[in-house]
């Protein structure tokens, strides 16, 4: 790897492989604990949108509970490897997830998304429809 960036001459340059796979496991663990109050150090929210809410407790319960468990990942549902989204299917119908990486202050993207004290985590889950 060289010393500095050919394009900008940054002095750190990024293995965005790397990134990308700590990234994924930070993202597995944060939907993990969303069923159980959340991780103590991957922090953030779950949203869902109004078509999915519109649907019911039982079927946002029923969303939750299957992205929590959600392991099927592939080249082709996860190109970039960060495990950022995919879709599970709940009563018959594809539902989203996704998970976007913020500031603190949830207004603007992470700085470093390989900080955990400075990034929340924000999972939607949307119809496919509502992208």
């Amino acid at each position: 790897m060289p010393d500095n960036c050919p394009a900008c001459g940054a002095t750190s340059v990024i293995d965005l492989a790397v990134q990308a796979q700590q990234i994924a496991k930070a993202n597995d663990a944060f939907r993990e604990a969303m069923i159980s109050g959340g991780h103590p150090v991957y922090q953030g929210r779950v949203v869902c949108t109004q078509g999915v809410a519109a649907k019911g407790p039982e079927f946002v319960t029923l969303a939750q509970l299957a992205v929590a468990g959600f392991s099927d990942f592939t080249e082709d549902t996860d190109p970039h490897g960060d495990h950022s989204m995919a879709s599970v299917t709940i009563c018959g119908e594809t539902v989203w997830f996704k998970i976007d990486l913020y500031d603190e202050s949830l207004c603007y993207g992470a700085d470093d998304p390989l900080d955990d004290a400075n990034t929340r985590r924000v999972l939607t889950l949307l119809f496919p429809s509502e992208y």
